[in-house]
C-alpha cells in the first residue's frame, strides 16, 4: 500500500506541476510571503492571533535557557505537568507501568495541562513523530531525546485539543517542532557544565555538547546538515543529602528487609520466627547464637546505589534538501539518525523467597532444604513452616541497565502552489517512514529457577555439573562460583514503528465581503506497529526480577480532515474582525487483531477583534485518543504497589475471611509486607478515550506606547481552558480494589487478589478498561514587552503564568476529589501545582547580552503516612510532617512550600579569528534552592518531574560563525 502511495505521490506532483507552469504566480507569491500556516491550523493565513492560543519559543529562547534536552526545555514551561526525565531511575525494578509502555528509562517526555504524555501529540514540521522505545514496553508517548536541539528553529505549542486537524492523541495540546531551513554558511556550537559551587569547581553531573550545522542555499536548490553529539555525566544519590537514604530523616527504617546478612521468617510450631544473621558472623552459623531478633533497624540502604541523575550521551545526523522543480513545484527530502547510549543503576537484585514473597513466580515456590550445607535451621524450610526470606546479594554490586535507542526518520515529497480562478491554492504530498527501536542489557540478573536448585536438595544440585550450592546465610557469605551459577545478563528489546503517507490542499475558496473564505483538506494514511521481546529468562518467569511478557501489534488508519475560516465581518459596524472557524476529522482504524472502529471529531471557533488592540476568542473541540499498541497487545505487565492491607485492621478480619477463608492475622502483622504484585494485562476491544475541550480568552495589545520614547510593544494574554476525558483507560487502582472488596463488601472486586496461607497477599490481576473520566479546568495569564533600543540598551520582558482550578479523576462513580495543588498518592511521581510561573527579563546592549528568569511552583501537599504510622519511626514522630497527627498518624500531611529558581545567563559577541563569536556564561538554580521533601516519592525525595535537581549548574557556551 505504501509503496503504491509512493507512486501515487509523484504522479500527483507531476500533475499538479502541469497546473501551475500554466499560471502567472507573481501577485500569489506576494501572498505566499505574507501568509503561512501557523500550529493550530491548516489554513494560510496572516500572522495575526488566531482562535487557539499557541506559545512559540524561538531558537533564541531555547539557547538562553542553557539546556542542551529539548525535553527539559518544555518541562519548564508553565503548562506543562510532570514527565519522564533523565533524572527517572527507575528502570522496571520496581514495576511496570499498567499501560505496557514500559518506563522509558532513559527517555524524556512531554506532558501538558497534567494530563499525561500520551496526551500530547508530537509533530516534526507538522508531520506526527515515531513513539519511544524503552525496551521495556511499547510506549504510546515520543522521546523528546530523539530530536536534538541542534535542529530547532522554533517550537510551536498549541495550548487546546486539536483531533480534528491532526487525529489521536491531540487532547491536551500540540508540540510542533519546526526544524531550521535556509542556512547559507555554517555554524558550529559547543557547551560544557555541571553542578559545583562555581563555575571553576564542577563537582558532578557534567554536560558537555558539540553541534556543527551546515548551509547552502542556491537559485533552485537548499541544503542544511546537522551533526551533534551530548554528553551527559552521572550524579550519585550517595553523593545528594536528599537522596542518599530512602528518605531523608528516616535513616534505614525505610530500607529493604532483603539484607546484605539475610532476613528469614518462618513458623516454629506456632510461633512466628523472624530473624537476621549478626554483623561480622562467618563460616557456617549457628542458630540461634549467630542470629538476633530483625527490626527496622536492620533494613538495608538501597538508596546509596541510585542515581541522581542518569547519564545519557546522545549522537545525531540531521539533513534537509529542497529542490525546486519549477517556479511552482518543489522536491524536498528530509533524513534524521539519532542514537542514545544511557543507563540506570540499583541496588543489587534482591533474593526474595517462600510463600509470601509475592513476586508471583518461581521465587514463591523456593525452599531451603535441609540437605544444604549451609541450612543453619537444621530443618527444611518449605511451604509447611516457611514464610519468606530475603537477602541482599551485595557481592554480586549493582544492577545496570544501559540502553541503546536507535531513531531513523526519513520523509520526502514534493509541495507547490496553483491559481484556479484568480485564487492562491497551497499544496504537499509525502511519505515518511520512522523507526525507534531500543535494547537494553541488565546486568545483575538473577535466575531464581537457577535458585531454586541452588536451595534445593543437595543430590538434586549435585546432578547437574553447573549447579553450585547456595549460601545466602550471613554476611559475604555468596561467592563469586555461586554468583556465576545464578547469575545472568538480561537482554530485553522494543520497537515502534510508523509509515505514512499524507495530502494536503490549503487556499481561498470565495470572496465574502469581509475577506476570503479560506480552507485545507487532506488525506492521511498511517500504518503504526511495535513489539516488546523480552529476555527469555525473564518471559520464562525464571528472573528474580520483574517479570515480563511479550507485546506485538500494531494498526493503520485512513484519516479525513477539512477545514474551513469564514471571515464574517471587517471594519463595519464597529468591529474591526469577526471569524469563524471549523474543523472535522474522520479517522478509521483495524487493529492487527481485526478489530475495527472509527471516530469523528469537531472544532468551532470564533475570533471576535472589536478594536485593532484586542482580540477575544475561544473553541469547543471534540478529540481522542486511540489506544496504544501496548495498551491493546500487552500480554500482562507487573507493578509493586505500595498499599495498606485492611485485613490488619481487627473490624475488617470477618470479611477477610469470608472472601480468603481463614487467615494467621498475627503471621500477616510480623510480615509488615508493604509492596504487592499488581499484574495487568491489555485489552485489544479498548475503546477510544473521548473528549470535550473549550477555551475562552483574550489578546490585548495597546497602541497606547506607539512612539513612546521606550515601551515599543506590549501584550497582555488571558486564556480560561476545560478539558473533560471519558472513557479514560487505566487499570482499577490496587488500593482501590482491596479497599472495595473488603471494607465496601463488593465480591466483584476480589475476583483476581490472591493471599498465601491466609496471611499475605501475593498476586493482584486485573486488566486495562475505560474506567475512569478525567476532568480539569484552569487559566492562562502572559505577558510580553519589548521597549526601544535607548542608552541603556534593549529589554523584553515575559511572563508566563499557568493557574490550575480544578483536576478530577472518577473511577466508577467515585471522585478522587480535587486534586490540584496535591501530590498523587496512587502516583507518588506525580502532583499539580495550582500556580506555576516563568518571568524572564531579556537585555542587550551593542555586544553584551543578558537574560534573568524567575521560575515558581506553588505549594504542593501530600500525605505524611506509611507502615511504620504509630510507631516511634513513623513519619510524624520523626518531625517529617509539616502538620503532623500525632494521636492518629494516618492523618498527618505535609507541605512541600512554594519554590523559587533563579536561572541567569551573560553573553558577548566578538570577533576571535576572523569568526563571529558569542561567549556565555549562566548558571541555572543560581540560588542553590533544594526542592522541598516528598515523603511519598519512589526514589531520591523529591519530584523530578517537577523540581529541579539539589544543586547549583554552571555552564559555558561558544557560538562560531563565519
Amino acid at each position: 500500500m505504501l509503496k503504491e502511495n509512493l507512486f501515487k505521490l509523484s504522479m500527483v506532483a507531476v500533475a499538479l506541476s502541469g497546473i501551475t507552469a500554466a499560471n502567472s504566480a507573481s501577485a500569489q507569491d506576494e501572498a505566499k510571503d505574507e501568509k503561512v500556516v501557523i500550529t493550530g491550523s491548516r489554513i494560510r493565513q496572516s500572522q495575526l492571533a488566531g482562535a487557539s492560543p499557541v506559545l512559540t519559543l524561538t531558537r533564541e529562547d531555547l539557547e538562553k535557557t542553557g539546556l542542551t534536552s529539548l525535553a527539559d526545555v518544555l518541562q519548564k514551561m508553565a503548562t506543562s505537568g510532570a514527565a519522564l526525565n533523565t533524572r527517572f531511575n527507575s528502570s522496571g525494578n520496581f514495576g511496570m507501568p499498567s499501560d505496557g509502555g514500559g518506563v522509558g528509562a532513559g527517555g524524556a517526555e512531554v506532558d501538558l495541562r497534567h494530563l499525561g504524555s500520551r496526551r500530547v501529540l508530537v509533530l516534526v514540521d507538522g508531520r506526527r513523530w515515531v513513539s519511544g522505545a524503552s525496551a521495556s514496553g511499547v510506549s504510546g508517548a515520543v522521546d523528546l531525546n530523539t530530536i536534538p536541539m541542534a535542529i530547532v528553529d522554533r517550537v510551536e505549542v498549541l495550548e487546546d485539543g486539536a483531533s480534528s486537524l491532526y487525529g489521536s492523541d491531540a487532547v491536551a495540546g500540540v508540540i510542533n517542532i519546526i526544524t531550521r531551513k535556509d542556512i547559507d554558511g555554517w555554524e558550529m556550537n559547543a557547551s560544557y557544565g555541571g553542578f559545583g559551587d562555581f563555575i571553576g569547581a564542577i563537582d558532578d553531573g557534567d554536560t558537555s555538547t558539540i553541534e556543527f550545522t551546515f548551509g547552502a542555499v542556491g537559485a533552485r536548490h537548499s541544503i542544511v546538515s546537522s551533526f551533534s553529539h551530548v554528553d551527559q555525566n552521572v550524579v550519585f544519590s550517595k553523593n545528594r543529602s536528599l537522596a542518599d537514604t530512602p528518605l531523608e530523616g528516616t535513616g534505614n527504617t525505610r530500607g529493604s528487609s532483603a539484607t546484605p546478612t539475610g532476613r528469614f521468617l518462618f513458623d516454629d510450631n506456632g510461633t512466628t520466627i523472624n530473624v537476621t544473621p549478626n554483623t561480622g558472623a562467618t563460616g557456617l552459623l549457628d542458630y540461634p547464637n549467630d542470629f538476633h531478633g530483625f527490626t527496622d533497624a536492620d533494613r538495608f540502604n538501597y538508596a546509596a546505589y541510585n542515581l541522581y541523575v542518569t547519564p545519557s550521551e546522545r549522537t545525531n545526523v540531521f539533513t534537509r534538501a529542497k529542490y525546486d522543480l519549477t517556479n511552482t513545484v518543489s522536491f524536498f527530502a528530509q533524513a534524521m539518525f539519532n542514537n542514545r547510549q544511557s543507563k540506570n543503576q540499583a541496588a543489587p537484585e534482591p533474593i526474595f523467597i517462600g510463600p509470601e514473597a509475592g513476586t508471583g513466580g518461581i521465587a514463591d515456590t523456593v525452599s531451603i532444604d535441609i540437605s544444604n550445607p549451609y541450612n543453619p535451621f537444621g530443618v527444611t524450610l518449605d511451604e509447611n513452616n516457611f514464610i519468606f526470606a530475603g537477602r541482599r546479594p551485595v557481592e554480586a554490586g549493582p544492577r545496570s541497565y544501559e540502553q541503546d535507542v536507535n531513531t531513523y526518520f526519513f520523509t520526502t515529497g514534493f509541495e507547490g502552489s496553483f491559481d484556479l480562478a484568480d485564487n492562491p491554492y497551497f499544496w504537499d504530498v509525502s511519505m515518511s517512514w520512522g523507526t525507534n527501536r531500543a535494547t537494553q542489557l541488565k546486568t545483575g540478573a538473577l535466575n531464581a529457577a537457577r535458585i531454586k536448585m541452588a536451595l534445593g536438595p543437595l543430590a538434586t544440585c549435585q546432578a547437574d555439573p553447573l549447579c553450585v550450592p547456595l549460601n545466602i546465610f550471613g554476611e559475604n557469605s555468596i561467592t563469586q562460583e555461586m554468583l556465576d551459577y545464578i547469575s545472568f545478563t538480561q537482554k530485553d528489546v522494543s520497537e515502534n514503528k510508523i509509515q505514512m503517507f499524507s495530502a494536503n490542499i490549503t487556499g481561498d475558496l470565495f470572496e465574502m465581503p469581509a475577506g476570503y473564505a479560506g480552507f485545507a483538506a487532506g488525506y492521511e494514511h498511517r500504518v503504526q506497529s511495535g513489539f516488546f521481546e523480552p529476555d527469555v529468562v525473564a518471559a520464562s518467569g525464571e528472573s528474580m526480577g520483574i517479570p515480563a511478557s511479550p507485546t506485538r501489534g500494531g494498526y493503520d488508519v485512513d484519516e479525513y480532515y477539512v477545514e474551513a475560516r469564514f471571515p464574517l465581518l471587517a471594519d463595519s459596524d464597529g468591529m474591526s474582525a469577526l471569524e469563524v472557524t471549523t474543523a472535522a476529522r474522520r479517522s478509521e482504524y483495524t487493529t492487527t487483531s481485526n478489530v475495527s472502529f472509527d471516530q469523528t471529531t469537531t472544532k468551532f471557533g470564533v475570533l471576535w477583534r472589536p478594536m485593532n488592540e484586542l482580540t477575544i476568542r475561544g473553541t469547543v473541540a471534540e478529540g481522542f485518543r486511540a489506544p496504544s499498541i501496548g495498551e491493546f497487545f500487552n500480554t500482562g505487565a507487573r507493578n509493586d504497589a505500595t498499599l495498606t492491607d485492611p485485613c490488619l485492621t481487627a473490624a475488617n478480619q470477618t470479611r477477610c475471611e469470608q472472601v480468603w477463608g481463614p487467615m494467621d492475622f498475627q503471621a500477616l502483622a510480623n510480615l509488615g509486607q508493604t509492596q504487592i504484585s499488581v499484574v495487568t494485562g491489555g485489552n485489544d476491544q479498548l475503546n477510544p478515550e473521548e473528549t470535550e475541550s473549550t477555551t475562552f480568552g483574550a489578546v490585548f495589545s495597546p497602541d497606547w506606547f506607539s512612539g513612546d520614547d521606550f515601551i515599543e510593544q506590549m501584550n497582555f494574554e488571558f486564556t480560561m481552558y476545560d478539558h473533560e476525558i471519558d472513557q479514560a483507560i487505566g487499570a482499577v487502582d490496587a488500593q482501590l480494589q482491596l479497599n472495595e472488596c473488603v471494607i465496601n463488601g463488593r465480591d466483584d472486586f476480589c475476583n483476581g487478589i490472591a493471599r498465601a496461607n491466609g496471611i499475605g497477599i501475593t498476586r493482584f490481576d486485573n486488566g486495562l478498561q475505560n474506567l475512569s473520566k478525567i476532568k480539569t479546568s484552569g487559566s492562562d495569564f502572559k505577558l510580553s514587552m519589548i521597549t526601544s533600543e535607548g542608552d541603556l540598551g534593549r529589554f523584553r520582558l515575559t511572563w508566563n503564568n499557568s493557574f490550575v482550578n480544578e483536576y478530577t479523576q472518577e473511577v466508577f462513580g467515585q471522585s478522587s476529589g480535587d486534586l490540584d495543588g496535591i501530590e498523587f498518592g496512587s502516583n507518588p511521581d506525580r502532583a499539580i501545582p495550582e500556580w506555576k510561573f516563568d518571568l524572564t527579563l531579556d537585555w542587550s546592549k551593542n555586544n553584551w547580552s543578558a537574560s534573568t528568569t524567575v521560575r515558581y511552583l506553588s505549594k504542593i501537599y501530600e500525605s505524611c503516612s506509611d507502615f511504620l504510622d504509630d510507631t516511634p519511626s513513623s513519619l510524624a514522630n520523626l518531625g517529617l510532617c509539616s502538620n503532623p497527627n500525632f494521636n492518629n498518624n494516618g492523618a498527618s500531611y505535609n507541605i512541600m512550600d512554594e519554590t523559587y529558581y533563579f536561572d541567569a545567563q551573560v553573553g558577548y559577541t566578538m570577533e576571535l579569528g576572523g569568526y563571529d563569536t558569542l561567549i556565555s556564561v549562566g548558571a541555572r538554580n543560581l540560588f542553590d534552592q533544594d526542592p522541598p521533601l516528598c515523603t511519598q516519592c519512589d526514589l531520591n525525595g523529591y519530584l523530578p518531574g517537577i523540581y529541579d535537581p539539589q544543586g547549583r549548574y554552571w555552564y559555558v557556551k561558544f557560538t562560531l560563525r563565519p
